[in-house]
């Protein structure tokens, strides 16, 4: 199907990437992606397994090294760019729900890059923690030891962590994996009031689920390229009638699901 050009980024864009390309181990991984996201709006990034999702917000955010192309975050390169606690970051896996610790003391680590080394937390702190946590509905755990917490809820606390530091643009790859419907419901509720609010998000999804309504633009990924991009009923109808003529044999297209967004693997 044919890829729609990436929408021109408003001057101060939240985040703006040109031509970038990734290789890993000399192997190509992500080829000359364009894309940009502004203050407000909330991007998916689609596409299988090795298709470069995860890699691509790895790279945007300077844990990766750039092959070729640019990368700027609220207007600065991104090799010149220090305002990291502008960003709240939710990795796929992180080590921060068996560490030990309480609920309030993850929340609180969000906070590190606002304050002050040595110094005790602030009045502003506790209450952008508290706050963040009432957000995620996970007010009334603050004490609770977050190995004792399901896995939709230890998700809650690592998003309220990134809450907690204020961000101007959230990045959450996977949010939604091994997470009940109930708690994707509760993130979708989150991620909407926020954006409402002008934060900007990037989400890496597999499927969107509860997450559909406050997508405002879909990208998807195949072997590492950008093969289409737009609002979300646009790509439906485009990679669903492409599956329908593509697929044969004992491979149906199924009606509830939007086929060709899961194909596709990085080339080795």
């Amino acid at each position: 199907m044919p890829v729609r050009p990436a929408p021109e980024a408003a001057a101060g864009a939240v985040l703006q990437v040109d031509d970038l390309s990734v290789l890993l181990g000399g192997l190509p991984v992500l080829r000359r992606i364009t894309l940009g996201v502004r203050a407000g709006e909330a991007v998916a990034l689609l596409g299988g397994n090795g298709s470069g999702k995860s890699t691509l917000v790895r790279s945007v955010l300077g844990l990766l090294p750039i092959e070729r192309g640019t990368v700027s975050l609220f207007g600065q390169p991104l090799n010149r760019f220090r305002a990291w606690s502008k960003i709240g970051y939710v990795p796929q896996r992180s080590t921060a729900a068996s560490s030990g610790a309480t609920v309030a003391e993850i929340v609180s680590s969000g906070r590190l890059a606002l304050r002050r080394p040595f110094l005790p937390r602030s009045a502003r702190d506790k209450a952008a923690v508290h706050d963040a946590l009432d957000l995620v509905g996970m007010g009334g755990r603050a004490r609770a030891d977050v190995r004792e917490l399901s896995g939709g809820q230890q998700q809650r606390v690592l998003i309220a962590r990134a809450l907690a530091g204020e961000p101007d643009l959230l990045v959450l790859d996977e949010p939604t994996a091994g997470v009940d419907l109930e708690h994707q419901q509760v993130l979708a509720d989150v991620i909407s009031a926020r954006v409402n609010a002008g934060l900007a998000v990037v989400v890496v999804l597999h499927e969107i689920g509860p997450l559909t309504p406050l997508i405002d633009r879909a990208v998807v990924l195949r072997e590492g390229r950008v093969v289409a991009q737009g609002p979300l009923s646009e790509i439906y109808h485009a990679t669903h009638h492409h599956a329908a003529h593509e697929h044969t044999g004992h491979e149906r297209v199924d009606p509830d699901r939007p086929a060709g967004w899961l194909d596709g693997t990085v080339e080795r």
